[in-house]
């Protein structure tokens, strides 16, 4: 059984969790604390502080899909808080899978934060059979379709100031009215919203 969501309206659980800002960066929470995930691990406040402290983190790559085989950007920071571990990174548009994640990303189509990791100290209770996790040798973390850990999500999707800035110059060489604003509006409000 998954915990209980902290959104508690149905509009809630289908409206986008990824929005757009500045430049292309990635944040969200990639592990809560205290949560439940669909293999009845429960990480504990404190599961992370080690592994952070000695792994630079530029040994944690960001991955698709948990594949070793498609790098797709950098974590720029890592770090565990009251909720869990945070992570914000940059997608690597180079990349080609990178450039298909930040459309995806954009468009709500793919959110998930994943961990993959290696269990340093953990307790499983006999009697719920769930496990608690109190440390861990952090892999990496990868953006997925589908997290172990529903509430481990991407949570905001920053633009780059030099796409924005092409798509205006594409306006305004258009002839668009509004060129201003970025895209054409009957453009805006399709999938770049």
């Amino acid at each position: 059984m998954l915990a209980p969501s902290s959104e508690s309206n149905t509009a809630s659980v289908f409206a986008p969790r990824a929005t757009i800002d500045a430049d292309g960066t990635v944040e969200g929470y990639a592990s809560l604390f205290g949560e439940l995930d669909q293999a009845r691990d429960m990480m504990m406040r404190g599961a992370f502080v080690e592994t952070l402290s000695v792994r630079s983190i530029r040994r944690v790559p960001m991955l698709f899909q948990h594949n070793p085989s498609e790098p797709v950007g950098i974590w720029l920071e890592l770090r565990e808080d009251h909720r869990g571990l945070f992570a914000r990174g940059r997608l690597i548009p180079e990349v080609a899978r990178g450039r298909e994640l930040l459309s995806l990303l954009r468009a709500g189509a793919i959110d998930g934060l994943s961990i993959g990791f290696r269990t340093s100290k953990a307790r499983i209770d006999p009697r719920t059979r769930i496990r608690r996790v109190y440390a861990v040798d952090l892999w990496e973390i990868s953006i997925v379709t589908f997290p172990m850990l529903a509430g481990a999500r991407v949570r905001a999707v920053k633009r780059s100031q030099a796409r924005t800035r092409a798509e205006q110059e594409w306006a305004r060489a258009a002839g668009t009215p509004g060129a201003t604003g970025g895209l054409p509006s009957r453009i805006r409000r399709g999938a770049l919203k």
